[in-house]
């Protein structure tokens, strides 16, 4: 597995997450969330979802700056950031509310559904392809799709229910231009069999919706 960002990064940045686990409740989505499902490449920064009142103690504790722009919160401490999400505030392709409503708990961290991740991180990619966080997202939706127990029936109910056709046509397109996954050791053999599958999988949902 090659890693996307410098040992050193990752491991403070866990091990700051861990801190914040000690300290208030959350729900972890991002590249950390995509982690604990997946053991695939791990994250640099930190993506998670509180309600108005854990913010506020939040607040408390760190110099807090308000993005209006991407409708959530920042923190910054050296090299990592630390972006916060609200309900009613804040835009990940599903409301942030029934996000909270259908989560897991995996390393003691509380984590959206991987479905529902998955949704979360197709909306962050298509507002940043051509960047660096942008190649990482779409390592970690390809580390979504390619487990074994993920879902796609639930998937497409998801993107049914919230009208996300847009991100259907996004993860085809990912699908179709990816020719191989180096941080994932998938070379471009390796991956062609795998990506014949995904394709015909995410193609059935233009037949069934």
């Amino acid at each position: 597995m090659n890693d996307f960002y410098q040992q050193y990064l990752t491991d403070k940045s866990y091990q700051l997450l861990v801190d914040l686990k000690k300290r208030y409740q959350f729900v972890l989505i991002g590249g950390w969330a995509v982690y604990f499902y997946s053991k695939a490449l791990k994250s640099k920064d930190i993506d998670i979802v509180v309600d108005f009142s854990e913010l506020e103690k939040i607040k408390k504790d760190f110099p807090l700056e308000k993005n209006e722009r991407l409708k959530k919160y920042q923190i910054k401490i050296e090299e990592i950031d630390i972006d916060i999400y609200l309900p009613f505030y804040s835009h990940l392709g599903i409301p942030v509310k029934d996000i909270i409503k259908k989560t897991t708990t995996i390393n003691g961290f509380t984590l959206p559904k991987k479905e529902i991740l998955l949704i979360t991180k197709l909306t962050a990619y298509q507002n940043r392809k051509s960047s660096i966080k942008g190649q990482k997202d779409s390592v970690d939706i390809f580390s979504l799709i390619l487990l074994k127990d993920f879902d796609f029936k639930y998937f497409f109910n998801l993107i049914k229910k919230y009208k996300l056709k847009d991100s259907i046509k996004v993860l085809k397109q990912l699908l179709e231009t990816t020719r191989e996954l180096e941080e994932l050791n998938l070379n471009q053999h390796s991956f062609a069999k795998i990506k014949k599958r995904l394709l015909e999988q995410v193609s059935s949902f233009q037949v069934t919706r």
